[in-house]
């Protein structure tokens, strides 16, 4: 049988293929493009109170974007089963020697995808499927990942979830003791995902002390106002702290695990090769821009104009007559009981997304309604206050979300709002987008 003859490529034509193979987006993938430029005229134009979303900065963006994409790097710096690591040790080496430094943390671990499986590295260190484990209830306030039963967590472990005070809606202590002393938890989770108050890590402290139970503090939503100075601080309080890089910290979509030192082989071996194999650099190296970033001057007064924000505009709702839970907020977040309005959440955050106001529809406590068709709204000040919007934008803010609640059907309404919004975000362009 007769072989086909061999073909050579000069090097020319490769360069050439080369060119052809590695074009940019705009050319391989003009769809993906457009959705893009999309996007970002989209967050350009509209206000985002989504209190878990943030702007990025552009030297976040770029280094979320880099060529460290390119690299895989199971294990730790200095002990990597891949060789071709000497560039990528230092980036993670920095991440963590600067989260130690804003945070005042013991041991850093910057591997973890995103907040959830930090979360899951903390049970994994410290807990045995089918021990009992506490957490506020999502209900109330409180995170999936913190025991509920459609999460693995609430699978996994015997979740004892805790609530808020009937009379005041927040974190009831006494019933937090309580439930400890009956269950004894190997884990308590103190954190939140839609709470506007203040958390006392040290009452938290003390119930984990009585009963023996490991205290994790989960700061994904404050980890921003923490780093700040606005909010307490968990450190030397808490035995693990978990978090996500971006929201308040303003940083990519990653996640954080910081502990004692005394925890630091426990935590690492759940993280790897606990739950997850490597890392993702391209976000390590964002989440060392971020955290150097949250190191300056810049960084904490936009920490105390955010929280200052959160008043303004809470004040602003309740001076239209709006029902808050608490009666108002301590840190970026607003959740709105639209119950004596009789307009459900979702229509309302249906009808603020038309007129470019964008929010997400919750539960509140003791909500009667489904989760899918919950009472509440919450409403963030993270990302309108990275642009730049004041107290005075606030006012205007609570008067637009009013007019839209009261008609929340009014096309004509929604429409001409959302005209009036887009004139207001030119005078505050959002750092990392394109001024248009």
């Amino acid at each position: 049988m007769r072989r086909p003859p061999e073909t050579r490529v000069s090097g020319a034509s490769l360069r050439a293929q080369m060119a052809t193979f590695d074009p940019a987006l705009s050319e391989r993938d003009p769809e993906i493009a457009r959705l893009l430029r999309e996007e970002e005229a989209l967050e350009s134009r509209t206000l985002r109170l989504i209190p878990s979303e943030n702007y990025a900065s552009r030297a976040v963006l770029e280094a979320s974007g880099s060529v460290l994409t390119n690299k895989y790097s199971e294990g730790y710096a200095g002990k990597r089963y891949y060789e071709g690591q000497v560039v990528i040790d230092q980036v993670e080496e920095l991440a963590v020697s600067r989260l130690k430094q804003l945070f005042g943390a013991e041991h850093v671990n910057v591997q973890p995808y995103s907040g959830s499986p930090a979360n899951l590295a903390a049970y994994l260190a410290f807990c045995q499927p089918g021990d009992p484990i506490m957490g506020l209830g999502l209900p109330f306030g409180g995170h999936l990942t913190h025991g509920w039963n459609v999460s693995i967590t609430g699978r996994y472990f015997k979740s004892v979830p805790y609530g808020v005070s009937v009379k005041d809606h927040r974190i009831d202590l006494d019933e937090v003791r309580r439930l400890a002393r009956e269950h004894r938890p190997k884990l308590i989770w103190c954190g939140t995902s839609a709470y506007p108050r203040l958390l006392d890590f040290a009452a938290f402290r003390a119930i984990a002390d009585e009963v023996g139970a490991k205290l994790c503090a989960d700061i994904a939503h404050i980890a921003g106002l923490v780093a700040g100075g606005v909010h307490p601080s968990p450190f030397g309080i808490a035995d693990v702290v978990t978090s996500t890089t971006h929201k308040t910290l303003r940083g990519p979509r990653g996640g954080v695990i910081m502990c004692k030192q005394e925890h630091a082989k426990d935590i690492d071996r759940a993280v790897f090769p606990g739950l997850q194999g490597g890392p993702h650099n391209h976000t390590t190296a964002a989440i060392a821009v971020a955290a150097k970033e949250a190191m300056t001057p810049e960084f904490k007064a936009y920490a105390k104009n955010t929280v200052e924000n959160a008043r303004a505009l809470a004040e602003g709702l309740l001076s239209r007559g709006f029902t808050l839970v608490t009666g108002g907020t301590d840190n970026h977040l607003i959740l709105i009981d639209l119950t004596s309005r009789a307009v459900p959440g979702k229509i309302a955050a249906k009808a603020l997304d038309r007129a470019g106001i964008s929010a997400n529809y919750n539960a509140v406590p003791f909500d009667p309604r489904k989760p899918f068709d919950p009472s509440g709204l919450r409403l963030g000040t993270p990302a309108i206050t990275s642009r730049g919007m004041g107290v005075a934008e606030m006012a205007k803010i609570a008067g637009w979300i009013d007019e839209v609640v009261k008609a929340p059907a009014d096309e004509a309404l929604t429409t001409r709002i959302a005209r009036e919004v887009a004139e207001l975000c030119k005078s505050f362009p959002a750092p990392g987008l394109p001024v248009s």
